[in-house]
């Protein structure tokens, strides 16, 4: 990624229903670059889907906890694809320390983090779980100030 494609990130951030003819026009630079360079992103991963964006408490899954699973070292297969299956699942780490998984689960309420929970204890390979239950969201995932690090090339003359 170089300071251009930063800056097309930052201005779709900024205005995400803007037309690719305005998003050009703010960026002074050619529709088709902008389309190309969209394309590419799209292609290389770096556009994650929509869905990014939608709020778990909108669909009803106000409370957000964090489970550290530690799983059997001798067990196959491993329970990932299980932990795939389980919607309130909405984000997976493989880690380094005491637990082998660290997932990000969303539920209604207590008695439904417990009935998760005990999908993910269902999954083959998991021996154990931690839950910690979020209090408050301190701050959001953020990649804003990571992308304005790379745009700010642009005015050093690195891009």
């Amino acid at each position: 990624m170089d300071s251009l494609d930063a800056r097309i990130l930052l201005a779709l951030d900024d205005q995400p229903d803007a037309s690719a003819l305005a998003l050009a026009g703010r960026l002074g630079i050619a529709r088709n670059t902008l389309a190309a360079r969209l394309q590419r992103m799209d292609r290389e991963g770096v556009l994650r889907e929509f869905s990014r964006r939608v709020d778990p408490a909108a669909l009803g899954n106000r409370l957000v906890a964090f489970v550290s699973i530690s799983l059997s070292q001798t067990s196959t297969p491993r329970p990932a694809e299980e932990l795939h299956d389980i919607p309130e699942v909405v984000e997976m780490h493989s880690t380094t320390g005491d637990a082998d998984l660290l997932v990000k689960v969303v539920a209604q309420d207590t008695a439904d983090l417990h009935r998760v929970n005990g999908r993910i204890l269902a999954a083959p390979g998991v021996v154990r779980t931690n839950t910690a239950i979020s209090l408050c969201e301190e701050m959001p995932l953020r990649m804003r100030a990571l992308i304005e690090a790379v745009a700010e090339q642009w005015g050093s003359g690195r891009s």
